[in-house]
């Protein structure tokens, strides 16, 4: 899509794509508020300020756009609204063992019991090795540590489905 098409969506239409980019309603309305954008740098220049207003509530939100990592049957299912923007996202997962899917979910389970959200990494060109990496070195924070993490992952994977939508 380019910039001047997404800037002549309707409101609504508009909002499905940046929702597409981050679940975060609130944030996906500021940025069709900004409208029109002249540039694609003034875009993502919107995307961060609004993302350094956003709370804990939005957040969540955002996170509840994503599936878990490794749950690669929800991913395809639930999630096919966002396949576009989420395309290759989890693509180190195409080659993982099922035992390493496992430890995956067992770990994702593990998170989400001690933190209350799911656990959120970018996880484009990682694989699922590393994912689990990522996840067990991240399980043992505590929640003052981990919840700045997961934001700024939330926020990098925004700003990648960003330059997807406009590419």
């Amino acid at each position: 899509m380019t910039l001047d098409e997404l800037n002549k969506l309707s409101p609504v239409a508009a909002q499905r794509q940046f929702e597409s980019c981050c679940a975060a309603e609130a944030w996906a309305i500021a940025m069709v508020q900004g409208r029109p954008y002249s540039s694609a740098e003034q875009l993502l220049t919107r995307a961060d300020q609004r993302w350094q207003g956003v709370n804990r509530l939005d957040i969540l939100q955002a996170f509840s756009g994503h599936p878990r990592i490794g749950d690669i049957r929800t991913l395809h299912e639930k999630y096919a609204h966002t396949a576009d923007q989420a395309a290759g996202e989890q693509a180190g997962m195409d080659s993982a063992e099922a035992d390493l899917l496992q430890a995956l979910v067992d770990l994702n389970d593990a998170y989400v019991a001690k933190f209350g959200y799911i656990f959120i990494v970018c996880a484009s060109g990682k694989s699922a090795a590393q994912m689990l990496a990522l996840l067990e070195q991240r399980l043992v924070n505590d929640e003052a540590s981990e919840w700045p993490l997961a934001a700024a992952e939330q926020h990098k994977i925004t700003t990648l489905r960003l330059h997807k939508l406009l590419a």
